[in-house]
């Protein structure tokens, strides 16, 4: 639970801290309550930085500028952020509260369970992914300029499933973004080895093609209910990334059929100029298996599924994890 001493200061913020949702070394992550006149009450996820990481002014310009550049990405399958912060030298963000299951515990459910997620279901969830990159990708300021966002952090923990069946893509902590971009490529590696672009690790600058080779491995990834190109070590996992052979993956999993292996070998394309060339084209192609001679999966059916695969006592929520929101700070994403 939240100390005494920093639920009475977010009180006075009227936010009443209610549960403690993750830590990190870096910060916090808390459900809370916001109150306003007239006995309005909204539960909300706070992001909170320990005080000594917020003095960093390297780690302040990539919290601001995660916050900036959130805040005006307003899109049903990204979870979206209110405000910005500062309390007593630290800073915390007010962010959509999504009560859920993040994709890699949905993963492992299945795993856990013996089962495999239905095809359908699995290209439903990437297809919503995909959705909001498409909208984060074209998205324009005020003057019309277009933003050039790449997510660069695209892998299941970033992913939440609400129990309403919405999908929601989340941490944009270590996404570049024109007059928002503090960590040079060619210096560091973006994200998480295991769900890199090949250009992203090899140190090559990224586009928004560069969030769709991660993408297509954690659509591989919910077929198969494992990362191919994870690898024993951080070295290794790129090593796989640039070198593995793409394999048929109806070899790995009967019910994939032509169609689905097309899309999946156009995502995991190597030469970025082979692959989809938006994420647009690529959630066409994917709503395109779904729903073109068939009545396909919906949020609706979404979330009849995570409450029969997380089932409850009749007439309450599925008995979900407590909501996770992934890694709390920009810093850590880097390692």
């Amino acid at each position: 639970m939240p100390s005494p001493a920093l639920k009475h200061i977010f009180n006075e913020l009227q936010y009443e801290l209610t549960n403690k949702l993750a830590e990190g070394g870096m910060g916090l992550v808390f459900e809370a309550v916001q109150k306003g006149t007239g006995n309005f009450r909204k539960v909300v996820a706070i992001k909170l930085i320990r005080e000594e990481y917020s003095s960093i002014p390297e780690f302040q310009k990539n919290f601001i500028g995660e916050a900036r550049l959130v805040a005006d990405l307003i899109h049903t399958n990204i979870v979206q952020t209110y405000h910005l912060g500062q309390i007593g030298g630290q800073y915390f963000m007010t962010m959509e509260f999504v009560r859920g299951v993040n994709l890699e515990q949905f993963i492992d459910r299945h795993i856990e369970l013996g089962r495999p997620v239905p095809v359908d279901m699995a290209v439903f969830i990437a297809s919503r992914v995909c959705r909001g990159l498409s909208y984060a990708h074209t998205k324009r300021d005020t003057e019309g300029r277009l933003l050039g966002i790449v997510h660069r952090d695209v892998n299941p923990k970033n992913v939440m499933l609400a129990i309403e069946g919405d999908v929601k893509l989340t941490d944009f902590g270590i996404a570049k973004a024109l007059d928002l971009m503090y960590n040079e490529e060619g210096k560091v590696i973006p994200g998480k080895d295991e769900y890199l672009s090949p250009e992203g690790a090899s140190y090559a600058v990224t586009d928004g093609r560069s969030d769709l080779f991660p993408l297509g491995i954690v659509l591989t990834e919910i077929l198969l209910g494992k990362n191919i190109f994870r690898g024993a070590t951080r070295v290794e996992s790129r090593r796989l990334i640039l070198t593995l052979p793409i394999p048929t993956f109806s070899s790995l999993r009967a019910d994939i059929d032509p169609k689905l292996e097309a899309i999946l070998h156009r995502a995991l394309e190597r030469d970025r100029d082979k692959r989809y060339q938006s994420a647009f084209e690529m959630l066409t192609d994917l709503e395109m298996y779904l729903y073109s001679d068939r009545y396909g999966p919906t949020n609706e059916k979404l979330a009849v599924y995570l409450a029969e695969v997380f089932p409850t006592k009749p007439g309450t929520n599925p008995a979900v994890p407590a909501p996770l929101l992934p890694r709390v700070s920009t810093l850590e994403s880097q390692r």
